[in-house]
């Protein structure tokens, strides 16, 4: 199977987001992984994180693992503007490129639950899980579908992006931006130098000082400091990336706060309060976006949910798949959360 071209589309017609605008003909990228029970009752949702496809989230998907597709029936939807899924670079005028609107948390998890609920006939979901971006739309699918969700697993992320979050992706936008080929978002060829730039400011976040401190990136086959820069971060962003859709996911992740859930007013604490499912949150110990105090922070107001921190000095990327040790410490968190 190629993961790149192999996936199904749900078309979501005429979207209207939160923030006012429509997007016509709108698209749902998503590919699924073992077989839907009679019941329909062994689903899980695994959304994808920032600039990632489905691929992407493979490496948590297996025989033996807690999502064994012998078991579940495991959704991986694609994230608005992620390139597959509605984007500034596969939409048609007028909504195209720079032109493409504003997408919340909240609009992501509404067109997946209509894939859940109208596509798949899904009424309940034993799961919710995922990393980053990914897991801010677990916490937001706790909040806006509270019926559904019996158990909630966010990784190497939040509820709410904190202030000094969005300060960190200021310095990723405006390397994208910078670069005179970005021309306003109406560029005709990639602004190499913006993604490369973006690339390294990302490269002092992703991975903790203690990673760099110890040469960590040597055990990933990087020679040295600069081989890692290139070889890892500017390749990364280089990867099939586009800086409109980049830039799309960022102003998501930016304003990611559950308190913006219809019916909350602002207020991030009485959202999480709401929150009825049982959870497992699992921040990195040296994460320098998702720091485990901001989410111990959060699981103090959400009923049922312990804090587990996965330790190491990883970083960010202890929930990207790259570290076997990370990647069995939090496979067998989601084995105790499911057992429950």
């Amino acid at each position: 199977m190629d993961p790149v071209h192999d996936y199904e589309i749900f078309e979501l017609g005429d979207f209207v987001l939160q923030h006012g605008a429509t997007l016509r003909g709108a698209r749902l990228a998503y590919q699924t992984y073992g077989t839907l029970n009679a019941a329909k009752d062994n689903a899980i949702v695994y959304p994808t994180w920032y600039s990632g496809r489905h691929w992407d989230n493979e490496w948590l998907i297996g025989e033996g693992r807690a999502l064994d597709p012998s078991r579940y029936f495991v959704i991986v939807p694609n994230m608005l503007g992620n390139g597959l899924s509605s984007s500034p670079s596969n939409t048609p005028p007028p909504y195209d490129r720079a032109r493409f609107p504003h997408v919340t948390m909240w609009d992501n998890v509404e067109a997946q639950h209509r894939l859940v609920t109208e596509h798949f006939g899904i009424r309940t979901l034993p799961l919710v899980t995922g990393w980053s971006m990914g897991a801010g739309q677990t916490y937001q699918w706790a909040v806006s579908h509270p019926e559904m969700v019996q158990r909630f697993a966010p990784f190497c992320g939040s509820s709410v992006t904190s202030e000094h979050n969005q300060v960190f992706l200021e310095g990723v936008k405006a390397a994208l931006t910078a670069d005179d080929a970005f021309r306003g978002g109406w560029y005709d060829q990639p602004p190499v130098k913006g993604l490369r730039a973006a690339a390294r400011v990302y490269a002092g976040w992703g991975f903790s000082q203690a990673f760099y401190w110890n040469k960590v990136y040597r055990e990933m086959g990087y020679s040295s400091l600069e081989d890692f820069l290139v070889g890892f971060w500017e390749g990364f962003f280089l990867d099939d990336r586009d800086a409109n859709n980049l830039l799309t996911m960022l102003w998501t992740w930016q304003h990611a706060d559950v308190g913006r859930t219809p019916g909350f007013d602002g207020d991030t604490v009485a959202a999480l309060r709401s929150i009825t499912a049982k959870g497992i949150v699992l921040p990195a110990e040296k994460d320098l976006y998702f720091p485990p105090e901001d989410e111990a922070w959060a699981c103090q107001y959400i009923a049922d949910a312990e804090h587990r921190v996965i330790p190491g000095v990883w970083g960010h990327f202890a929930g990207g798949g790259d570290n076997p040790v990370d990647v069995d410490f939090i496979d067998a968190a989601l084995k105790d959360l499911l057992a429950r």
